[in-house]
């Protein structure tokens, strides 16, 4: 008996008309093939008409070809299919962006950029299409290659071929925040200042703008541009059975994320997990964090009662498998941050979903409807610009970890800092500094003489822009100096070393403010209007420093300037932080843990009262 396949799948032309084939005709063969189910009996069928054709199209079938061989997996056949369509037509684009992206999965950068250089540069120009095609995929593994100033090269030239490129935008402004090359928003071919800011990412804005509407409206365009909308019902399958209240009244939390190692979220929550009452609670994640013997990873895995991969699994079987475990609250660490998956959170698959630390303001996502916050950086100004609602923790919003491994103190030499200079500091990354706050820095230093500003360079270029500033606005080079990335033990002890931290704006630091007081090196803020431009303020009343927090440029300055010629108040804060800090509020960390477990049971309870059907 035949199978339906067997029975739909087209008769191929005997071998013998194969030379007298058209193109179109083979195409069409081949079509029928592909949806039929039988794509290797389409390529064999492309091979035979190849060998036996002398058409002068053979170039083009031999890429179709190649593209049926690359969805076999048979990579080496494919690029022998790519290579021969170049042999009988050299500097056939569609050939050449196809062998790039094989050498692109081989880990072969160079070549990759090499073949693709060859469409963009070619003389005569190919398509527009196909010249699009090579610069923006250049210009991606530039970036990922931290090839800074070759990407952004790239991504202008694209731009000036097309200016409405809202994606190819989004990576100019933000590669040129991270070399620190003001304006961010340089003009480029026909891009006019609305596509510039419609262009602008959400982790880009959150580093220009304290505007809290311009936030949402970046949020919500990314929403509705990027994440799949659920289709139908979420399938339940195979339910985790009812619980037994009796035997197992246990709230189960589930966190999702993909952060969950060496990374700020992962370093600020693995107490949170280990500290949870597993009386009370029983606690899941979620993650497609990707697998290492990281310490910080295995300790994370060790704190964790369930642990489901969802590497590799689409979103609604994610959704399927949380709803499946039952879980009551559904954690999301990481919103629209690099490598999330909001797709997941639409499905709705725990009665309460809400989000934490990972994206320090609002995601406009529908499957979101709470926010852990305190009432310092979510006040009742900025929730009409929430799409989520606030669970307030009463001191702090920010969990840490207390058990974090320090370096024994080093010597200022050891980093070029002048014995007996102030030092202020700022160790995030620089793509949070802004050309209004670098230029604050510099006349900081200017006010204060023999000060040195100690400061991260992530790349070359942004080491090179902040050393430009300075030349400009007539600081000596010297007094800007520059760390390596260590490791974190290193990194936590040189923070002993600094007088004082000057915190970002608009984009504060959070995991790196909570580094520096946990360190005891007082840190200096600026809050503004939204959720992230408040964070450090936050984490300063927490640990009873209000003072050092500001609400404008100017007041910022002053008390920066004041302090850095009062080295002896300085030198106050430091005893202070040394002898209150660790048992402040901030780092309380099991009445945090006690504080956001009672927030979690009060939505389940709430949502359980409600008996609301689940959303699907």
């Amino acid at each position: 008996m035949h199978t339906i396949t067997e029975q739909s799948a087209p008769a191929g032309p005997p071998v013998a008309d194969m030379a007298t084939l058209s193109l179109p005709a083979l195409m069409d063969q081949a079509g029928r093939l592909q949806a039929a189910g039988q794509p290797a009996q389409a390529a064999k069928l492309y091979e035979t008409w190849i060998a036996a054709s002398t058409s002068q199209l053979r170039h083009v079938a031999c890429f179709n070809w190649g593209t049926l061989l690359s969805t076999l997996g048979q990579e080496a056949a494919s690029e022998a299919a790519y290579r021969q369509a170049l042999d009988l037509a050299p500097g056939f684009a569609p050939a050449l962006l196809n062998l790039g992206h094989v050498h692109e999965r081989r880990g072969e950068t160079d070549a990759a950029l090499a073949t693709w250089r060859q469409v963009f540069d070619a003389e005569p120009a190919p398509s527009t299409e196909h010249r699009l095609h090579a610069l923006n995929n250049s210009a991606r593994m530039l970036e990922t290659a931290k090839r800074f100033p070759e990407s952004e090269a790239l991504m202008r030239r694209s731009l000036e071929l097309r200016a409405g490129q809202f994606d190819v935008i989004q990576h100019y402004i933000h590669i040129r925040q991270k070399q620190c090359a003001w304006p961010h928003d340089l003009p480029v071919g026909e891009v006019t200042p609305n596509q510039f800011l419609l262009g602008t990412s959400l982790l880009a804005m959150m580093g220009l703008s304290d505007d809290p509407a311009l936030q949402l409206l970046t949020a919500q365009r990314f929403v509705h541009e990027r994440v799949a909308k659920p289709t139908g019902v979420l399938p339940l399958h195979g339910q985790a059975p009812a619980r037994d209240p009796d035997k197992d009244a246990r709230i189960r939390v589930g966190y999702l994320s993909g952060d969950l190692h060496t990374h700020a979220v992962g370093l600020l929550t693995a107490e949170l997990f280990e500290l949870h009452d597993r009386s009370r609670f029983e606690i899941w994640a979620f993650d497609w964090t990707v697998e290492s013997q990281q310490p910080q990873r295995q300790r994370i895995l060790k704190a964790l009662d369930h642990h489901v991969r969802l590497a590799g699994v689409d979103d609604q079987t994610a959704a399927k498998l949380i709803a499946q475990a039952g879980i009551d609250v559904l954690v999301d660490l990481q919103g629209l941050t690099s490598g999330a998956r909001p797709g997941i959170l639409g499905w709705r698959a725990a009665p309460v979903q809400l989000s934490y630390l990972g994206l320090p303001g609002t995601s406009a996502l529908p499957g979101v409807d709470w926010m852990l916050a305190d009432r310092f950086v979510m006040p009742p100004e900025l929730l009409p610009y929430c799409t989520e609602r606030p669970v307030y923790l009463p001191h702090c919003f920010q969990v840490s970890d207390r058990q974090r491994q320090v370096a024994p103190l080093p010597l200022r030499s050891t980093y070029g800092l002048p014995e007996g200079a102030f030092v202020y500091c700022s160790f995030n990354n620089n793509h949070k500094f802004t050309a209004e706050m670098f230029a604050a820095w510099l006349r900081i230093l200017q006010a204060v003489p023999g000060s040195v500003l100690w400061l991260l360079a992530d790349n070359d270029t942004a080491r090179a822009n902040m050393l430009n500033a300075a030349d400009a606005a007539g600081v000596a080079r010297s007094r800007l100096v520059f760390a390596p990335r260590v490791a974190p033990a290193e990194y936590l002890a040189r923070f002993q070393l600094a007088d004082l931290v000057l915190d970002t704006f608009p984009y504060n630091a959070g995991t790196t403010a909570s580094d520096a007081l946990w360190m005891g090196t007082p840190i200096l803020t600026r809050a503004g209007r939204t959720y992230i431009s408040r964070m450090a303020g936050s984490l300063l009343h927490a640990v009873g420093l209000p003072d050092l927090v500001t609400d404008s440029l100017a007041d910022y300055e002053r008390l920066a300037i004041t302090l850095g010629r009062t080295p002896a108040r300085v030198a106050s804060l430091k005893r202070y932080l040394a002898e209150h800090a660790r048992t402040s509020p901030l780092f309380d960390v099991p009445q945090i843990v006690r504080d956001i477990e009672s927030a979690f049971e009060d939505l389940v309870q709430a949502t359980r009262a409600r008996a609301l059907p689940r959303l699907c």
